[in-house]
């Protein structure tokens, strides 16, 4: 991978061969990832799909000590103002200093569009500089001025002389791509290639002695960089730092909540670990090829089975593998017997779980190992880190080889088909199509949150202890589906979901 020394990074359809319509069984679905030919399916009709601009905003906009610049029409980056109020609470949760969201918006107009809006986004960095004097300014490039020809690149280039701020463009232009995931390799393009190792490159390292010197070879020996950008909350991140504290490792956390002067160090760690490849394989292939550093990106650290491995694969770098497995038996059977009232409740219950391709398969193995049954599952998008976890999905998980597996962001029309045929007694999901769900009275439970812990061994319990109080009373959703009815005719509630979907899979979904 080598992608950096390019001003624009390639999009995930071409650089991952990313699959962004599916429908068929797990099984089928893993068969047609080893064939290679999964990139190939296509929609004849689509609802939505997710903006590359949004989730580049939300991944990046906790930066401290930063000003985000969107080079844009007045409505894009609305969304920002949902975020201000939380990002200042979670920033101080962290604590980290809180400025709360600073953004400016070039506004560009319909004479924009003609004449250029190269002159708005000079106006808008020498302002951001002005006013905020920010150790960083991020420019986000979005759909028009991409599509007008602006040379966002050559302007910055020119600006980055006038301003002391590291400038940071972030093309995240939505129109280039169907795979919203591609707005995590924008995000960590710009900052590899205008922050990462900057300063320390530059300016003259402090004289050590050689005692000083071993010290600091020491640290840097067992610290490793623990990738969030975003998916994690406070209370995850504090969970897995205690778990690898625990093992006698330094840990740095990045991106989300960081200071851009913390970039500038984060070549100095032994390790980067990240907690999705969805998010994080740019960053640490990048990373290793560039500083030498290695990896590990296997899975994520939800529930016992795969919070064992994520540690195991730690400890084996580090040659710790007799303290993590210590580590692993006192957290699992206290975890166990914590958990026994709950598989107990659980027994002949069913899910269904919506959401990113490593998020739902991890999850979906911790609700079987609570004692539930996985009716289904849906992923935005699909590509080889999903192929990987998907087989192993398929091992622990006895039964799911024909268990529905949908591929598909946006696309409203083909979950709510698909609940009313499959019928689940509980539906997990992301904001954004719980309310849906919700609508066709399902119990609700959110696959991520902002104040809850779904990491370690802690996030296996508070999962089963929340989704125990769920499951016991949602009176609220069946009320809901009385009195409300989703936008779609009988008719297509009659159709199979997979009707605008072609692709190698594509077996028919039977009702229960």
């Amino acid at each position: 991978m080598d992608y950096i020394r390019h001003k624009v990074p390639p999009v995930r359809e071409d650089r991952l061969a990313a699959c962004g319509a599916y429908g068929g069984t797990c099984c089928e679905l893993s068969e047609d990832a080893k064939k290679g030919c999964l990139y190939t399916a296509k929609r004849s009709f689509s609802q939505t799909q997710g903006c590359q601009l949004n989730l580049s905003l939300a991944m990046i906009s906790t930066l401290r000590d930063a000003v985000m610049v969107i080079h844009s029409p007045i409505g894009c980056g609305g969304n920002l103002i949902q975020n201000a109020g939380i990002g200042k609470v979670f920033q101080q949760l962290r604590q980290k200093s809180a400025a709360g969201l600073r953004w400016i918006n070039t506004n560009l107009s319909e004479f924009d569009v003609i004449s250029g809006g190269e002159a708005k986004l000079r106006q808008a960095v020498l302002k951001a500089e002005r006013e905020f004097q920010p150790e960083a300014i991020l420019v986000f490039n979005s759909c028009v001025p991409a599509l007008i020809g602006d040379d966002v690149d050559g302007i910055l280039d020119q600006l980055q002389s006038q301003v002391n701020a590291r400038i940071v463009p972030i093309h995240c232009e939505g129109f280039k791509t169907k795979i919203q995931a591609t707005a995590y390799d924008s995000v960590y393009h710009g900052l590899i290639r205008n922050l990462v190792g900057l300063d320390a490159d530059k300016k003259p390292q402090p004289e050590r002695t050689a005692e000083e010197e071993a010290a600091y070879r020491e640290r840097i020996a067992k610290t490793i960089n623990l990738l969030n950008v975003g998916s994690m909350s406070r209370l995850d991140e504090e969970e897995l730092v205690r778990l690898l504290r625990a093992l006698g490792l330094h840990v740095r956390i990045l991106p989300s909540y960081a200071h851009p002067d913390d970039f500038s160090h984060a070549h100095e760690a032994a390790l980067n670990v990240s907690i999705c490849a969805t998010h994080d394989d740019y960053f640490a292939e990048h990373l290793e090829r560039l500083y030498g550093i290695p990896y590990v990106l296997r899975t994520i650290p939800i529930g016992i089975a795969n919070t064992n491995k994520w540690l195991r694969d730690i400890a084996a770098f580090f040659g710790i593998e007799e303290e993590a497995e210590r580590l692993i038996a006192a957290e699992t059977a206290e975890l166990n017997e914590a958990l026994a009232p709950f598989r107990a409740q659980f027994k002949g219950k069913t899910a269904f779980i919506a959401g990113g391709e490593v998020r739902i398969l991890t999850t979906g193995e911790l609700l079987h190992d609570l004692g539930m049954e996985i009716l289904g599952l849906r992923g935005y998008h699909f590509d080889k880190y999903g192929a990987l976890l998907l087989d192993e999905y398929l091992e622990d998980v006895p039964g799911s080889e024909d268990r529905v597996f949908n591929v598909g962001a946006g696309q409203v029309f083909e979950q709510a088909n698909l609940l009313s045929k499959i019928k689940p007694d509980l539906f997990v999901g992301h904001i954004g199509v719980n309310g849906t769900a919700a609508k066709q009275g399902y119990p609700i439970f959110p696959l991520f949150g902002q104040s809850n812990v779904y990491f370690g061994y802690k996030g296996a319990y508070e999962v089963g202890s929340r989704v125990s109080r769920i499951l016991r009373n949602h009176s609220f959703n069946r009320n809901l589906e009385r009195h409300t009815r989703l936008p779609y005719r009988d008719s297509w509630y009659e159709q199979d979901p997979f009707t605008y979907i072609d692709n190698p899979g594509a077996t028919a979904v039977r009702s229960n």
